[in-house]
């Protein structure tokens, strides 16, 4: 019997759902200082609030520069 196992949001993940370039999802990580909800080996797991929160923070950012702010 095969289990279908939900996709854990690692930083990979996070860029598969999202079309975010992976050096981008570890800059919202690294700059506002989010800690994963757990690790696995050496995947760092996110809740789906963190997810949420970078996919948030990624649109402000781009949203910020495409009207010429910072």
């Amino acid at each position: 019997m095969s289990r279908s196992v939900p996709a854990q949001p690692t930083v990979g993940e996070i860029a598969r759902r999202t079309g975010y370039p992976v050096h981008k999802i570890e800059y919202v990580i690294r700059s506002r200082n989010l800690q994963p909800a757990t690790v696995a080996g050496n995947a760092r797991v996110f809740s789906e609030a963190d997810v949420a929160f970078i996919v948030h923070e990624l649109d402000r950012i781009e949203s910020d520069r495409s009207r010429g702010g910072r």
